[in-house]
């Protein structure tokens, strides 16, 4: 998990604490739902020892972070969080003179604001990665790696291609996470996203594979052709477990990045729709039961239906071999 420009491991927070203890946070990472501000409110109220409702971030702006790194690469709460961290752990150790005998936060930042002391703090962090070099085969390109694995059970129907995800179960490794909940929205979402790639958005344009349109032309520019996934595409029983306490000496409070990692175990969607299709052939019989069944990506009804070379098919296809036939997606 890194960018892989490694000039863009970098980020920067800045952190004010008033008076009256509230703390306000202003990093470069941008909100898209993902949940990086809740998880830089955590963190900042982790370290400064504050309540969470006391802790304040405000929209990105280039005015108090500049020169910010994309949002992206699954490393937002990484490189943000930890710019935080160190901005609130050098205010953390600038109130420590004022927080003994029982003082509360705020005692204590009144104390150091009357003693004229900097309640002000900027972050900042770069993840220890050195790029890579091809041809020496020599570098750090990565901060460290996340895994998970999956299971899915799916259900086909052969007489129209059309299919199921009935049950759907990951486990994943994300460090000690910092929020279980936003973290399992995240993994459901990309699974979810990962699916739809492998099973229904088909990228159609005109060229040898679709003659009927003409050369280069998009068909499939917007939702109306080009099938994302839907409400009725999230498997019917969807478990994920996070493993715990799963140490990462490499990032904030030991957690992983958990944003693009899980769309890779929708792969699972695809295999066990080969799988349901190998049984399907299986029960036709004959020479199709033993044939190689090519599982082109996205596998969408069209492609499933085809691979099942039963009566319907061959008269379909007069004349051409079905089980060298591979269907053009959608269309």
């Amino acid at each position: 998990v890194s960018t892989q420009s490694t000039v863009l491991n970098q980020a920067s927070s800045l952190v004010h604490i008033y008076t009256d203890g509230s703390v306000l946070v202003n990093h470069g990472g941008i909100e898209m739902g993902q949940g990086l501000h809740t998880k830089v409110q955590q963190i900042a109220a982790r370290t400064l020892g504050v309540p969470l409702s006391g802790v304040y971030v405000q929209e990105t702006s280039s005015e108090k972070v500049p020169n910010a790194s994309p949002t992206a690469a699954s490393v937002g709460s990484d490189i943000y969080g930890m710019a935080t961290l160190n901005a609130c752990a050098e205010l953390r150790s600038r109130l420590e003179p004022y927080l003994g005998d029982g003082q509360s936060f705020g005692d204590a930042v009144r104390a150091a604001y009357l003693d004229r002391v900097s309640l002000s703090a900027q972050g900042f962090y770069k993840t220890p990665v050195s790029g890579y070099d091809f041809a020496s085969g020599t570098g750090t390109p990565f901060n460290y790696f996340t895994s998970g694995a999956a299971t899915t059970e799916v259900e086909l129907d052969t007489l129209t291609g059309d299919r199921r995800a009935l049950r759907t179960d990951i486990v994943m490794d994300v460090g000690t996470s910092i929020n279980p909940s936003i973290d399992i929205g995240q993994i459901e979402g990309a699974f979810v996203q990962g699916q739809g790639w492998l099973t229904t958005e088909d990228y159609v344009f005109g060229g040898r594979e679709h003659v009927w349109l003409p050369p280069g032309h998009m068909y499939t520019p917007g939702p109306g052709s080009y099938k994302i996934p839907s409400l009725d595409d999230i498997p019917r029983e969807f478990n994920v477990h996070l493993m715990r306490d799963i140490a990462n000496s490499r990032a904030v409070y030991s957690s992983r990045g958990v944003g693009e990692p899980p769309i890779l175990l929708s792969g699972s969607v695809l295999f066990a729709l080969r799988d349901a299709a190998y049984n399907a052939r299986a029960a036709v019989g004959g020479d199709a039961a033993d044939a190689l069944l090519a599982a082109d990506a996205p596998l969408t009804s069209e492609r499933l239906r085809m691979a099942v070379p039963d009566r319907m098919a061959r008269d379909a296809l007069a004349g051409t071999d079905p089980l060298a036939f591979r269907a053009k997606g959608n269309f």
